[in-house]
Parts: structure tokens; C-alpha cells; sequence
């Protein structure tokens, strides 16, 4: 289900002008897709943010250009890493009966009993490469990690089945792991991905398929 966001049809492009739709409260944005021109758009900050929480990071918006609706996703965004705010959007023009590709965030959930008994929980992925159509893209993938002892993996393979959607990668692919507590230091001290959300989302690539 696709929640409305209203838009408004930008004509001015010098940084005056965008300063000034900021400075409303507004964030500039740009619709585009396959099928669709390209059109420069600014909507209310706070309802962008309203309806994000609404539908999620990957769910359809009903975008309502002068009472032309067309759905559409945030398929990038740029932020301003001090305040904490978006600043520009890139809407991706979708038809609900076409495959997308986009990146779903992933959040273990319950306690581990391999951590309970001294192990290290490690996430490898935090985001999966997953194709659906846009009314099939879930907010998140949720793997529930209680029953996971030390030693213990959780793959791809073990959560193919959670919803209408392809995920594109390998079965074999460790996306979280119970590591044994004599191991923590070298964790520590070598590459690993950090917890939680990665705050820079800019690069995210969201590609329509045919």
C-alpha cells in the first residue's frame, strides 16, 4: 500500500533559490525512471520523513505532482551529516508490476544462546541485494539469531523463504555468526562491519529490471 506525498514542480535551479525552498522546510528532488521525464520536484521535509516512516525506506510513494499521481521510490538521497537532514532526493518512478533491485537493510533479533555462554555475535551484511516487485520489497529482512550456538552460521540459504522477493546472492553467503570468546581480540582488531545502520546511505543503487 502506497501512502500520498504532495510535490511541487521546481523551475528555478540556481543555489538561491534552493537555499530558499530549504530554508521553508522543503527538500528539493528530482522523479526519473525508464518510462517517465525526468522532472525537478520539492517536497515538505517533514512529510517526506512523516511517510518514509510510513511505508519504509523501499516503499511505494504516491507522489502527487498538480494532481498528477505517479508512484515512485527514494531510491537515493543526499544528507547533511551535521544537522542530520536530508537535502536532496532522488525519486525513482515505479510501475507495481515490474521487478526492482534494491538493497534491504537486515536486523538480527532475539538474544543468542552461543552469546549467553561467553560467544561473539558478528554481523558480516547488514543489507541484502534483493529483486521484487515494489509492493513485495519488505522494510527489512528480520533473522532471529535465539537458537544460534557458538560456531554456529546463519546464511543466505536460511532465509530464502521469508517473503515474494529474490535474494541475490549466493546460498553460501554468512550473513551472521556466533564466533567462540578466545576469538573476540582478533575481532577487534581486524576488518569488520560496524553495528547498526549505516548512517551514509547516499550510495545506495536502486535499478529497475525488466
Amino acid at each position: 500500500m502506497s501512502s500520498l506525498l504532495q510535490a511541487t514542480v521546481r523551475d528555478e535551479f540556481r543555489n538561491s533559490a534552493l537555499r530558499k525552498i530549504r530554508q521553508a522546510g522543503n527538500i528539493p528532488a528530482i522523479v526519473y525512471g525508464s518510462k517517465v521525464e525526468s522532472k525537478p520536484v520539492y517536497v515538505n521535509g517533514l512529510e517526506l520523513i512523516k511517510t518514509i516512516k510510513t511505508v519504509g525506506r523501499n516503499g511505494v510513494i504516491s507522489l502527487d505532482i498538480g494532481g498528477n499521481k505517479q508512484d515512485v521510490i527514494l531510491s537515493e538521497y543526499q544528507e547533511d551529516h551535521i544537522k542530520r537532514e536530508i537535502v536532496h532526493a532522488d525519486f525513482l518512478a515505479v510501475d507495481k508490476t515490474s521487478k526492482l533491485t534494491v538493497e534491504v537493510r537486515v536486523v538480527l533479533t532475539g538474544e543468542a544462546a552461543g552469546v549467553k555462554d561467553g560467544g561473539v555475535l558478528q554481523q558480516a551484511f547488514h543489507e541484502l541485494s534483493i529483486t521484487a516487485t515494489p509492493d513485495n520489497i519488505p522494510q527489512s529482512i528480520e533473522i532471529d539469531v535465539t537458537n544460534l550456538q557458538v560456531g554456529e552460521t546463519v546464511t543466505v540459504s536460511d532465509i530464502l523463504y521469508q517473503g515474494k522477493f529474490d535474494i541475490n546472492h549466493e546460498q553460501e553467503l554468512t550473513i551472521a555468526s556466533i564466533l567462540p570468546p578466545k576469538q573476540e581480540e582478533e575481532i577487534s582488531t581486524g576488518e569488520q562491519q560496524e553495528g547498526g545502520i549505516p548512517d551514509n546511505q547516499e550510495g545506495r543503487e536502486t535499478e529497475a529490471s525488466e
